[in-house]
């Protein structure tokens, strides 16, 4: 859409999938997941440190393509984002589970997936020759989008099925991970008692659970949390439409609406 090389774009593709992958072999290693979307883990069929090196192999194959676009801001770029994910993750694996809202929540979706869209954009932009209004505009488009597509996913965490999702519904939730469904359905029901033993930590039996799970699916929240990502690919749209239209826009605008529509 900018007029970058191909040649550098596809190396910058690629590396940020391997980046993206990489990222999944050690997200599943350290939760124990033994599934992903419906398919066995590395983790599930090897041993922890084969999990570990091949999560470190594909990283450094990252790097190598991420040097071949011959860019240092863009290689400054991929190790910032680097940087980022890890320390969202190390955040997310030492805070507490009573810190529920939503500023924390919004730095640790950016921190886990929205940064990684974000570099997608601005990367692609650094490598093509435009004004810097340009390059902002496109980091903000690529932020809003990483945004609204995790808190879709999130949406879908508890309204998927297991088949489909390849996982236990409200598998963040059964690891005392508090997500916005879950918050938005908190600040209406600040007492539920299931929650709060979620929050603290406390065990809590299955049918109880699966009755919180029930609420929340059936509660505003769902509905509003996906009102939040509409909000965020609106605002991603409106940034894209200041580009010169053209087959790539189109794409760029399909994929984005997309984002808050899709299904498991």
């Amino acid at each position: 859409m900018l007029g970058a090389e191909v040649d550098k774009l596809v190396s910058l593709g690629a590396a940020i999938e391997l980046l993206h992958t990489a990222t999944l072999v050690h997200d599943d290693f350290i939760d124990g997941a033994l599934l992903r979307r419906g398919i066995a883990t590395l983790n599930a069929k090897w041993s922890p440190a084969a999990t570990v090196l091949t999560g470190d192999y594909i990283f450094a194959q990252a790097a190598r393509l991420a040097a071949e676009t011959e860019s240092i801001i863009l290689m400054d770029l991929f190790a910032k984002t680097l940087v980022t994910i890890v320390s969202g993750e190390i955040t997310q694996l030492f805070s507490a589970r009573s810190q529920a809202n939503r500023s924390e929540y919004y730095q640790r979706i950016y921190a886990k997936t929205a940064s990684l869209f974000e570099m997608a954009s601005i990367g692609a932009a650094h490598l093509s020759p435009v004004e810097d209004e340009v390059i902002t505009a496109m980091k903000c488009f690529g932020y809003d989008i990483g945004m609204a597509f995790q808190i879709v996913d999130d949406v879908l965490d508890f309204t998927g099925e297991q088949e489909k999702v390849g996982k236990p519904v409200a598998s963040d939730l059964r690891q005392g991970l508090i997500t916005l469904p879950a918050i938005y359905y908190l600040e209406a029901h600040p007492e539920n008692p299931t929650l709060r033993a979620v929050l603290e930590g406390k065990r809590v039996s299955e049918g109880e659970l699966e009755r919180l799970v029930y609420d929340i699916r059936n509660s505003g929240a769902i509905s509003t949390a996906l009102n939040e990502a509409s909000s965020f690919v609106d605002r991603a749209l409106l940034t894209l439409f200041t580009q010169p239209e053209c087959a790539e826009r189109d794409s760029l605008e399909e994929l984005s609406r997309y984002i808050v529509h899709r299904r498991l």
